[in-house]
C-alpha cells in the first residue's frame, strides 16, 4: 500500500509535465494557420472568394479541398467566383459536383457582350440580422470598349445606368462589388487610356456611394485602402501582397489560392489563404459610411 501511494505524486507530476510541454509548444507555433478567433461565431458570416478559370487537374483537386477543409470549418455561407466564364467555369463545376461543404451558392460573372446580363445584385441577411449587398459586374465587357472616340457602346452604358441606380438605392449595411479587373492604379499597367477612365469613373462612383470593397481577380496589389474603400485583389498565383503604401510586405513571393472573408456588423476581415492552407496576411475593414454603429 506505500508503494502504491508513492506512485501518485510521480504520475500526477508527470502529467502535469506533459501538459506543460504541450501548452508551451502550442503558444510556440507559427499563428499563420486557418485557425481564425471565432468567438462571435454565431453572429458572423462566412464567404470564401477565389479565382476560377482553368487548372490541371492536379492542382484543381487541391485547391478545391483546401477550400472544402476552410468551407467546412467556418461554415461558408457562399463562394464567390472570379472568372469570365460563369456557370462554365470548371472550377464551379467541380466544386459543387464531388465536394460537399462546397455545394452551396456560387455567385459569378461572365463576359456577356452583346447578349448581357453579366452583372447581378444578391443581397444577403448577417446572423446579426444586417445586410450585405454583394454586386458584380462585367468589367470584362467594360474594358476598353465602353469609351472609343468618345462613344459609349449599348451595353456598357446599360450596366453604367444599372450600377449607378443600384449602388444609389441600396440600403445594405454593407456593399461588396466584385470584378474581373484591379482598379487600384498599377505603375506596370498596360491597360488602354479608354479602359482606365472608364474605371476611374467605376472608382469615383464606388467612393460617391460608399462602396465597402471591391474585389478583383488578377491585379499587381492585393490590399489597397483609398479613403473608406479597400480594393482586394485575388492574386491566385505567385504575387507578392502590396500594402496601403503599395509596398511590399514581403520580400517573397506568396502562393495565395483563395480567400476566406468574415463578415460582422462592425468589421470585414479578409484571409489570405496559401495553397498549404496557411493564413498569409490579414486585412481588416472596418464600418465606415452610412452604416456606422
Amino acid at each position: 500500500m506505500e508503494k502504491k501511494r508513492l506512485w501518485v505524486p510521480t504520475v500526477v507530476a508527470q502529467v502535469c509535465l506533459c501538459f506543460g510541454l504541450y501548452l508551451a509548444f502550442q503558444l510556440g507555433q507559427p499563428q499563420n494557420s486557418v485557425n481564425l478567433h471565432r468567438r462571435s461565431e454565431s453572429r458572423d458570416l462566412y464567404f470564401i472568394s477565389v479565382r476560377g478559370g482553368f487548372r490541371p487537374l492536379k492542382q484543381q483537386t487541391h485547391l478545391l479541398k483546401q477550400m472544402e477543409k476552410v468551407a467546412k470549418k467556418y461554415k461558408a455561407k457562399f463562394v464567390v467566383d472570379i472568372s469570365d466564364l460563369g456557370k462554365d467555369d470548371p472550377l464551379m463545376q467541380n466544386g459543387t459536383l464531388h465536394f460537399s461543404s462546397l455545394k452551396v451558392p456560387w455567385y459569378t460573372t461572365t463576359v456577356s457582350g452583346r447578349y448581357g446580363g453579366g452583372y447581378f445584385q444578391k443581397q444577403i441577411r448577417l446572423p446579426s440580422k444586417k445586410t450585405l449587398d454583394l454586386i458584380g459586374v462585367d468589367t470584362g465587357s467594360l474594358e476598353g470598349k465602353v469609351l472609343i472616340s468618345g462613344s459609349s457602346s449599348e451595353f456598357g452604358l446599360n450596366q453604367l445606368h444599372w450600377l449607378t441606380r443600384t449602388l444609389e438605392e441600396t440600403s445594405s449595411d454593407w456593399c461588396i462589388v466584385v470584378g474581373f479587373h484591379p482598379l487600384a492604379k498599377c505603375e506596370d499597367s498596360e491597360e488602354g487610356m479608354e479602359a482606365n477612365q472608364v474605371f476611374e469613373s467605376l472608382h469615383h462612383s464606388f467612393m460617391k456611394y460608399e462602396v465597402n470593397a471591391y474585389i478583383s481577380g488578377r491585379g499587381c496589389t492585393s490590399d489597397v485602402q483609398q479613403g473608406t474603400l479597400s480594393y482586394i485583389g485575388n492574386p491566385g498565383s505567385t504575387n507578392a501582397l502590396a500594402s496601403v503604401n503599395e509596398t511590399s510586405i514581403f520580400s517573397r513571393e506568396l502562393e495565395v489560392k483563395f480567400l476566406l472573408h468574415r463578415v460582422s456588423s462592425l468589421e470585414i476581415v479578409t484571409y489570405f489563404v496559401s495553397l498549404n492552407g496557411e493564413v498569409v496576411h490579414k486585412s481588416v475593414l472596418h464600418q465606415k459610411g452610412k452604416a456606422v454603429m
